[in-house]
């Protein structure tokens, strides 16, 4: 006859499969307390971030509690950047590195990102991006992906968990099965995948599988219905894909975690507690939590949902231990964990920025941008997984060349009038971020190149349009060390 655990064990491993964050710059007591009384992670994102000495400091305060703590990130560089994320990145996010598509590189950039991450005590990174960018209209994935082609995806992925790691932080390969084929925002509501078994297994499934072989030591969750798996439950949900799949089949026996569980793929639909249950039954082992919810109250609701599910049958007991020790077996890796690797430059992630770029001349190509241009940023609704306090575009690293560039961002049906109007007689530098997603975007280049034939384009998103303007340059990222690259690129003659 088996015996449910003590509920100081059931508490304490209910604790320990939480991922939560936290608002502020400094642990606030509740958290430090909970991470006394069992409490193994903890996530963090840019509001939690300052500087890097603020942060080296912030990560000290929780391992002064617990010196195995895991501390995890979103650092995915490019777009998506915690460390940098009122400057912008320094280093130009997937889809340049796999438009360079030198492994070497891409080992080298996750390398020094890592390196810079534990050096301010981060020991898990929730990176890479393995998903395919099947999908050119996906709202979500885009240049956080290697790029479209399964292969090339394959092996960058691989590359990336290889230098990551190697610098001592854990990579987290998202997002199983594969998001890249998706119209929606999982933020937003529930993508639905409805492609073929055998679509999945040679186009989605083989990078993760270069993830596993590379040794990945986690593995994130997405909140996707894919029918061909699962028609009745997301991936996050699923014990046929989490389990069934991705254990068994795929042999992987690292850390499982979560997507976001405030997500409105799963908040909307199942509500965190009982998501977060169910996620749990299905095979994860870690519940990411705190993009949204960064309280007390959620930490605590969360724990006492996992107790009640074990001890009204809903969950098993052992695999509820079993997530928690998993977790633990994690944070013994990062604190065993030899750093490998050396002389990587701290600059690779200009270099690789500068040699991601797409250079086109036009037929009216009347040579370099000089004297002070006018730069048009046409800007789209802000991703939420980068968020919209990142800055980007080209307007200061130009400045920064160009003394006098002066710059104005516009949206909407009318924006190519506007930029117009306010460029007056100066040559317009306009940039756009994934103007094949956006018509309005597309027009306003088009009124720009006719009325301006000397007009520049620089296409900061995944380029899919034909090259237009007296000057293409794109860029494959929208990071601060691509704006930088562009820049350069638009001053110099080709």
């Amino acid at each position: 006859m088996t015996t449910l655990a003590t509920t100081d064990t059931l508490t304490k491993d209910a604790l320990t499969v939480l991922q939560p964050g936290f608002d502020g710059t400094s642990a606030p007591d509740w958290l430090l307390r909970r991470l006394g009384e069992g409490l193994a992670s903890v996530g963090l994102f840019g509001r939690n971030i300052h500087t890097p000495e603020q942060l080296a400091a912030l990560t000290a305060q929780l391992r002064a509690e617990r010196g195995d703590v895991l501390v995890a990130i979103d650092e995915e560089g490019g777009d998506v950047t915690r460390l940098e994320v009122r400057d912008g990145s320094s280093f130009p996010g997937n889809h340049a590195l796999g438009a360079v598509d030198d492994v070497d590189l891409t080992r080298a950039v996750a390398h020094e990102l890592g390196r810079r991450l534990a050096e301010c005590g981060v020991n898990l990174n929730w990176a890479p991006s393995a998903d395919v960018n099947a999908n050119p209209d996906n709202p979500v994935i885009g240049v956080r992906s290697f790029g479209a082609g399964t292969d090339l995806v394959a092996r960058h992925t691989a590359a990336y968990v290889e230098g990551l790691q190697s610098a001592g932080v854990a990579a987290c390969t998202k997002h199983f099965p594969g998001h890249g084929d998706t119209a929606v925002d999982s933020h937003h509501a529930l993508p639905r995948i409805d492609v073929d078994l055998e679509t999945l297994r040679a186009r989605d499934l083989a990078p993760f599988l270069a993830a596993i072989a590379a040794g990945s030591r986690s593995v994130m969750s997405a909140h996707i219905l894919v029918p061909a798996l699962d028609a009745e439950r997301p991936a996050t949900l699923s014990r046929r894909i989490l389990t069934g799949l991705l254990r068994e089949e795929l042999g992987y026996d690292g850390l499982i975690v979560t997507d976001g569980m405030e997500m409105q793929a799963i908040a909307g639909t199942y509500g965190i507690e009982r998501g977060s249950v169910l996620a749990i039954a299905a095979g994860a082992d870690a519940i990411c939590v705190g993009g949204g919810l960064n309280d007390e109250d959620t930490v605590l609701r969360l724990r006492d949902a996992l107790v009640s599910a074990v001890r009204t049958g809903d969950l098993a007991e052992e695999r509820l231990a079993d997530a928690a020790a998993r977790v633990r077996a994690l944070a013994a890796w990062t604190r065993t964990t030899e750093v490998q690797g050396a002389g990587v430059k701290a600059d690779v992630g200009l270099v690789a920025a500068r040699r991601a770029l797409q250079v086109t001349r036009g037929d009216g190509y009347s040579g370099p941008v000089t004297g002070t241009p006018f730069v048009a940023t046409f800007t789209p609704e802000a991703n939420i997984a980068v968020g919209d306090e990142t800055p980007w575009g080209v307007a200061a690293e130009l400045r920064a060349l160009l003394p006098g560039t002066e710059g104005e961002g516009f949206t909407g049906d009318a924006s190519g009038e506007a930029a117009l109007k306010a460029a007056g007689d100066r040559r317009i530098v306009a940039v756009v971020r994934d103007a094949h997603r956006h018509p309005w975007m597309r027009d306003a280049v088009a009124t720009l190149v006719a009325a301006r034939p000397d007009t520049v384009v620089v296409e900061m998103g995944v380029p899919q349009s034909t090259p237009v303007g007296s000057l293409y340059v794109a860029t494959h990222g929208a990071a601060r060390v691509c704006g930088t690259a562009a820049a350069e690129a638009l001053t110099t003659t080709h």
